[in-house]
């Protein structure tokens, strides 16, 4: 492993202070979604005009007849939506500056498509649903840790997403507020994706990067198999052994940087439940021996980056 140069680390850094001020400042934009007018009624008689509440959908909420109370409520609402927007649109600008010095200096390696989905995947709602697991997770260690791993060690041309099947209505739910299908929302990333027929888990792009998306084992009265909508074309999740260890156990969250300099949050697993995991693997007798070995290595990997740096 190689630690980063001083400059890349200062970098990175300060790149991280803009893009997590932003992550706070769309959270807060999103309480001030939609809009509030004032309705008139047929005779346009100022006392029978109400506060209307619209949602980013359109829906409608009456807040009540006019009043100084609610004038208060419209100028307060008015205030925090001018003043979230403008705080967004700074952030936004910083953030493309750190963009062009992250490429410049050359602060990440990971692939921009990578990075791409996982804002997608943020930005939607629905990375809640999801745990990057298996080589990506790595990205998120060594960046943690400010240093690059041996690119054998990282080699890889597919993300696997552990989804989790206990938020399955919620996720549902979400899912259509946004696109029909989660193929769908791939291919807003990247409109070359699509499903494998021999294993409708799978989906790669006209580059060959695949994503996979996988579940814990059926337990007692979990449907299997599921598909993620109810679109003619989308995900059946595959089972995956020991998946639950991975789902239930404690997370690790790490800001990427892309080689073009973009950013994005990975939320994976915590280092020491991907080096048990791992090293499972690499024991496990069917286990292809080409593959095994890789799984050991990683397994090290990792473990060297908790014992020095983690």
């Amino acid at each position: 492993m190689l630690e980063l140069k001083p400059d890349q680390t200062r970098q990175y850094i300060d790149a991280v202070a803009v893009f997590e001020a932003l992550e706070e400042a769309r959270s807060e934009a999103r309480s001030t979604q939609g809009g509030m007018y004032w309705h008139a009624g047929p005779t346009h008689n100022r006392a029978a005009t109400y506060l209307v509440r619209t949602s980013r959908t359109g829906a409608e909420k009456s807040l009540g007849a006019r009043s100084p109370e609610t004038e208060q409520i419209y100028e307060r609402f008015m205030a925090r939506k001018r003043d979230n927007g403008e705080r967004v649109l700074a952030l936004t600008q910083q953030l493309e500056q750190h963009r062009r010095l992250n490429r410049a200096l050359r602060v990440g390696r990971v692939e921009p498509l990578v990075v791409k989905l996982l804002s997608k995947l943020a930005a939607t709602g629905l990375m809640d649903h999801f745990r990057v697991v298996g080589t990506h997770a790595l990205y998120a260690y060594e960046t943690a840790a400010g240093v690059r791993l041996d690119t054998g060690v990282l080699s890889t041309r597919d993300i696997d997403l552990l989804w989790d099947t206990q938020k399955r209505v919620i996720f549902a739910t979400r899912l259509a507020r946004v696109d029909s299908s989660m193929l769908g929302v791939l291919k807003k990333v990247d409109p070359s994706f699509r499903l494998r027929k021999s294993q409708l888990y799978t989906a790669v792009n006209q580059d060959g990067f695949e994503v996979d998306i996988i579940r814990r084992m059926k337990v007692g009265g979990d449907d299997h198999p599921i598909k993620l909508s109810k679109a003619e074309e989308d995900f059946y999740v595959v089972q995956a052994p020991e998946a639950h260890k991975l789902l239930y156990t404690a997370g690790f969250s790490q800001v990427l940087v892309a080689t073009d300099g973009t950013m994005a949050r990975m939320n994976t697993l915590n280092p020491q439940a991907f080096i048990r995991f791992k090293r499972w693997m690499a024991s496990h007798p069917d286990r292809d021996p080409l593959k095994s070995r890789r799984d050991a290595l990683q397994a090290d990997a990792v473990q060297q980056l908790v014992d020095r740096y983690l």
